[in-house]
């Protein structure tokens, strides 16, 4: 018994040793985010609370944590309630096979790169159940919106990642970043790289693709009925899956946790440090895309994943197998 509570327990602590990092990761970029968009349109940001305006996330918190939580009388309030728990616990649990060196990981399961899949794709149902839940037709709406992106972007990051996993042989996430030990993804499969980080944006309804929550149409999509800390539950999932996607395309393209160069000083830099440089250098990007791209209309949003980076993400798919098999490269395992 005593061997079971043992376990219990360090499996828990292995859980907290993740998920505290992550919250105050997703707290932090917040920051970053605001200073990014202030920086590009000139302006200060948050500057007032805390040296650089450092503590303005926490205090944000706090004012989400007293401020009243009203349901609407007409909602479907079981649902109305699971909905921002559903977003952030997806958005939290996906991290689980993360790996931020090669010893490093919660869980290091051989198909980790389909359980961030599986993962990932279910994200839309806490959207889609808060939309439906608040019984207003603009929640409805922007739930809707976000259900049909997703999925339709959902493809052809599956399709992207067949490029990946055919370079490697393997769904484990540890091998694929072994892999890169010698050359990063990026480079051979470049526009591959390009059209999963447009992808991504789309998958986590960030600008120029935030049609969900397009304040000028539908006043806040989703979100409009939530306030105190169910909205914030839903912030903690939109932003922990932004890393997430980031994270993603670090492992898949950027070579994870290893170092550029193998010379000092750069091979004394521990490797989850690595990890989480190319994360961040990811997110500063979406960040740069959000200040500086003006918004899709959802015509032009739905022609671009369908029409286009489908049909030339299936191309590459083929044209990727021929070189590997031609050249006899396909990994064997």
């Amino acid at each position: 018994m005593l061997e079971y509570l043992t376990i219990l327990l360090s499996e828990i602590y292995k859980i907290l040793f993740l998920l505290v990092p992550v919250l105050v990761s997703v707290a932090m970029i917040v920051w970053l985010d605001r200073r990014i968009w202030a920086f590009v349109q000139k302006r200060r940001g948050p500057n007032v609370v805390g040296p650089f305006g450092l503590l303005q996330p926490f205090a944000d918190a706090l004012k989400y944590i007293f401020k009243e939580i009203i349901i609407p009388a007409s909602s479907n309030k079981i649902i109305f309630i699971l909905a921002p728990i559903v977003t952030m616990t997806l958005g939290l649990v996906a991290w689980a096979v993360i790996p931020f060196s090669e010893t490093l990981v919660l869980a290091n399961i051989n198909v980790g790169i389909l359980y961030l899949f599986a993962v990932s794709s279910l994200g839309v149902y806490g959207i889609i159940m808060g939309g439906w839940a608040s019984n207003s037709k603009y929640p409805f709406l922007g739930s809707i919106r976000s259900a049909a992106q997703m999925i339709s972007y959902e493809v052809s990051i599956g399709i992207i990642i067949i490029n990946v996993l055919l370079c490697v042989g393997s769904l484990n996430l540890n091998e694929i970043v072994m892999a890169q030990k010698d050359l990063w993804y990026v480079i051979p499969l470049f526009p591959m790289f390009v059209i999963f980080f447009i992808s991504a944006l789309a998958e986590t309804n960030r600008p120029p693709f935030d049609l969900p929550e397009a304040e000028a149409e539908l006043v806040a999509g989703y979100q409009t009925e939530y306030s105190g800390m169910m909205f914030t539950m839903f912030m903690l999932g939109e932003y922990a899956n932004i890393l997430l996607m980031c994270a993603m395309g670090s492992i898949l393209f950027l070579g994870g946790w290893l170092s550029p160069i193998d010379l000092f000083p750069f091979n004394v830099i521990p490797s989850p440090l690595w990890l989480i440089f190319k994360i961040l250098f990811l997110f500063v990007l979406f960040s740069l895309v959000k200040a500086i791209v003006p918004r899709y209309r959802y015509d032009q949003l739905m022609k671009l994943g369908w029409k286009i980076f489908l049909p030339f993400s299936l191309i590459w798919v083929v044209l990727t197998a021929s070189y590997l098999m031609y050249f006899d490269l396909l990994p064997v395992k």
